[in-house]
């Protein structure tokens, strides 16, 4: 296919389908906390707005969690048939963090998840609100545990290699890796800021097609404080990430940057934008701010940081692809702070929902949150190569002896297949946020429908039809 090798393809494939999974979980991580959220207000302030939202979020929020599921088994299963070697060399590590996480964030998360979504006539509230708050903290356990894979193969610790494989010494080393703490929470703060994107621009929406509800309006409200929160925590979490991305990979941040070499006695410059051209071994047009970049990065005007040039060319990253994919997410980022503002502007105005141009804003950032953080993806990911586990084993170590045509293959039927079902997936999700909140009995804590059936799957929890002709909204 478009005279790729085995490697690249493998590649690719991997990193589709880790786009399309990760913003599952992302939703489901912050989704989850906002319904614990939900519940706890309405039983503190007997709200029944806060209800109301509970149980809109809540069937957007089973759809989510399904798709997640089905599309993280295909994803695990890459590491069998696409990375046999990868699994054969860090198996022994990789293998009982995964099992770790399905133990105990999975089994947390599938066992109170029914009690959630279909217990209201069958337990109390006080009962409820612990299902709802323990799947809340399944889906955190089930963050942690995947960061710390993640995190060990960029940087990996308590470790020895016996006979050509890894073999676990210290698990405390392990999984509190020198990486693992700012990946978790730039992880986490990342989904919370997605779904609270996500939660305002339904709410806007709904403001501008003249729905003005209490609970349109309370998620709103609500949406936009968590961007205030969220959005600059954020971007200081982002700092120390990136000073310890530059102690551990400084080549990733020479990449970042687009850096080839420093002058003597000169701080380095922040490079807006450019072309990074990785045969000329130079940026190409670029924009600066002269000295910042040292000055972000080391705290000095004159401080220097490792350029492309200082490694070898087969252990440079893709400098082109992480330089720009960087600089959507900072950009964005941006945007979401200017969101954040305008909003506390406009709450102090007293004029929150009665700005079209701020929920115009609100609804084209919706899906800002998810982009920026698949972009922050590619740096991580693309920025560690050549490596699978950096400085231990190449990616093209890694990858199972596959011709390009299977792989080829394997792929477009993937794609396919993803496109179908995810695409009908999220596409049904939207239909349910289009619908908007309904008004709940304040007599009667259950949903507005009641279950006919027993409930055998996530999806039971949702009552709006698939097919897209009857929806008359």
């Amino acid at each position: 296919m478009f005279n790729l090798t085995a490697l690249e393809l493998a590649r690719i494939q991997f990193g589709f389908t880790v786009s399309a999974h990760i913003i599952f979980p992302a939703i489901t991580i912050g989704l989850a906390a906002f319904l614990a959220v939900l519940e706890g207000l309405w039983l503190w302030k007997k709200d029944h707005t806060y209800l109301d939202l509970y149980h809109f979020w809540s069937k957007i929020f089973a759809v989510n969690f399904a798709m997640g599921v089905v599309s993280g088994l295909v994803m695990a299963y890459q590491f069998g048939t696409n990375w046999s070697f990868y699994s054969q060399f860090a198996g022994s590590i990789t293998g009982p963090l995964l099992a770790y996480e399905v133990l105990t964030a999975f089994f947390l998360e599938a066992g109170f998840l029914g009690v959630m979504l279909f217990g209201w006539n069958k337990v109390g509230p006080g009962l409820h609100f612990v299902a709802t708050v323990a799947v809340a903290v399944g889906t955190m356990i089930s963050a942690t545990w995947i960061l710390a894979s993640n995190s060990w193969m960029q940087t990996p610790q308590g470790y020895e290699i016996v006979n050509g494989v890894v073999v676990p010494v210290d698990w405390v080393a392990i999984i509190f890796n020198p990486s693992f703490p700012y990946r978790l929470a730039h992880m986490v703060m990342a989904a919370m800021l997605s779904t609270a994107l996500f939660v305002g621009a339904s709410g806007a929406w709904h403001l501008l097609r003249g729905n003005r509800t209490p609970a349109v309006k309370r998620m709103f409200s609500m949406a936009l404080w968590m961007v205030l929160f969220a959005a600059p925590l954020q971007v200081l979490i982002g700092d120390a990430h990136g000073l310890n991305t530059l102690k551990h990979q400084p080549a990733k941040i020479a990449a970042v940057e687009g850096h080839w070499s420093n002058t003597p006695g000169e701080g380095v410059p922040l490079i807006l934008f450019g072309i990074p051209d990785m045969a000329a071994e130079t940026t190409h047009y670029k924009v600066e701010i002269p000295r910042l970049a040292s000055l972000i990065l080391t705290h000095s005007r004159d401080g220097q940081i490792p350029g492309l040039k200082d490694f070898a060319p087969e252990d440079r990253p893709n400098s082109p692809v992480v330089f720009w994919s960087f600089r959507v997410m900072a950009g964005l980022g941006t945007l979401m702070v200017l969101l954040s503002l305008g909003g506390l502007w406009l709450r102090w105005r007293q004029r929150l929902y009665d700005s079209p141009l701020l929920a115009r804003f609100a609804l084209w950032m919706g899906p800002s949150g998810l982009i920026a953080l698949l972009a922050g993806w590619f740096v991580t990911e693309i920025g560690r190569q050549p490596w699978v586990v950096y400085g231990l084993m190449r990616t093209r170590d890694a990858v199972s002896s596959h011709s390009a045509m299977t792989l080829s293959v394997g792929l477009v039927i993937l794609v396919l297949m993803y496109v179908g079902v995810f695409g009908t997936g999220v596409g049904y999700m939207l239909r349910l946020v289009r619908s908007g909140p309904v008004a709940h009995r304040h007599d009667d804590a259950s949903p507005a429908h009641s279950l006919s059936h027993r409930p055998a799957r996530p999806l039971s929890a949702v009552d709006a039809p698939l097919n897209p002709s009857s929806d008359k909204n």
